[in-house]
């Protein structure tokens, strides 16, 4: 983390305790982190340089001392140890939000929940909240991850039924797919590359793909696992088993792999493999170990050829 710091040196007399408290909730608000007793760090911004002066004032104001100082190094500090005092309290923070929205996605299960007010409710919430997070996470703390995800299959879920035009269309036509360009989301995880995995093994065995966000998709490429394209999450199904059923494969395998990735994308109990929890774990540590998605890909689409070529027939 090569960036100059700032840093905040603060003292606070033992009365009034109000001071201390207000002191306190405010670097919190603020998403300062400790570094030692009485000193706090954010990163030298000028919304945080502001932040940190106007703060300084108060305590100065309320009879308390505030130093604030920039820094460029912290001596026998590594910089991998500060990174982490930023992302310990944000990972916190985004476990209590994604334990939140767990419970709302297994609330989806009900035929009218997705329709229900209190579901848009606490929906809301639950965007402010991540909203607020995201606000202090400086340093893309690895937590946002897992509920970016969550965010995204409720979403998915809680779409307009098309239970009708689902119908009425037809099944891919496997010849007219070869040779081509799949475009989804960066940063792709179970269900997006167990998908693209299925597409290469059993769909378009010379498919190329490629990462962009929604709005600058190529008009030249197929789109899949994101929300309002064809090949994505439908009905209670995520990415895998919608293409599973539109490409028509008969594969007791692969309608066992569709579980576990189902579970392991969605965690809303209807398919309770074990299993789901480690591939949740091994497609993580890709992730955290490569920033290029395409590396991630190949190393996620042979985890998947080997859980396909590991996962037993069922009689």
């Amino acid at each position: 983390m090569d960036r100059t710091l700032l840093l905040l040196l603060v003292g606070v007399p033992p009365t009034p305790s109000s001071l201390r408290v207000r002191v306190w909730r405010r670097l919190r608000t603020l998403g300062a982190v400790p570094l030692k007793r009485s000193a706090y760090l954010l990163p030298d911004t000028p919304e945080r340089y502001e932040d940190f002066t106007w703060l300084a004032q108060e305590i100065q104001r309320d009879g308390g001392d505030a130093t604030l100082i920039r820094v460029q190094q912290i001596e026998h500090v590594p910089s991998s140890d500060v990174l982490r005092l930023f992302h310990e309290p944000r990972d916190q923070d985004y476990k209590q939000l994604a334990a939140r929205y767990r419970k709302l996605l297994q609330s989806l299960d009900k035929k009218s929940a997705a329709k229900s007010a209190r579901v848009h409710e606490e929906l809301a919430r639950l965007t402010k909240d991540h909203q607020r997070i995201r606000d202090i996470d400086f340093f893309d703390a690895p937590g946002g991850a897992e509920v970016r995800r969550l965010e995204e299959a409720i979403a998915m879920r809680t779409r307009r039924p098309e239970s009708v035009r689902r119908e009425e269309r037809p099944t891919l036509d496997l010849s007219k797919l070869r040779g081509r360009r799949w475009v989804t989301r960066p940063r792709p995880h179970i269900d997006r590359i167990a998908s693209a995995w299925l597409i290469k093994r059993f769909i378009d065995p010379d498919a190329q793909f490629v990462f962009a966000p929604p709005a600058e998709f190529p008009n030249d490429a197929t789109p899949f696992d994101t929300p309002g394209v064809e090949l994505s999450h439908q009905g209670e199904d995520c990415t895998f088993e919608t293409l599973i059923k539109r490409a028509r494969l008969r594969d007791r395998r692969l309608a066992r792999l569709a579980e576990v990735v189902h579970e392991a994308d969605l965690r809303d109990g209807k398919y309770p493999h074990e299993e789901a929890r480690g591939i949740d774990v091994a497609v993580r540590a890709l992730l955290a170990a490569s920033t290029d998605d395409h590396q991630v890909l190949a190393q996620g689409m042979a985890l998947f050829e080997g859980l396909y070529a590991t996962t037993p027939k069922r009689s």
